[in-house]
């Protein structure tokens, strides 16, 4: 996809087309949307499933703000 892009920027330079424009804008969402999908996939690979670090995460906030009450008791 990004030499595609490439190659529509390069032979419609200086072109003012809106067909080529909206070519060239789904084509960076595209890429944009599979760039994220990529860093998605690498977190779930190195930490695992959104579900569980959003739970662990939550736990951790919880003991962050629950220990001072119990250290000041």
């Amino acid at each position: 996809m990004s030499e595609e892009r490439r190659a529509l920027r390069e032979s419609h330079v200086g072109s003012e087309s809106a067909e080529l424009a909206e070519q060239g804008r789904a084509l960076d969402e595209r890429i944009a949307a599979l760039w994220a999908e990529l860093r998605a996939a690498k977190a779930q690979v190195r930490f695992g499933p959104r579900e569980s670090i959003v739970r662990r995460a939550r736990t951790e906030e919880r003991l962050n703000r629950d220990f001072p009450k119990r250290s000041a008791a």
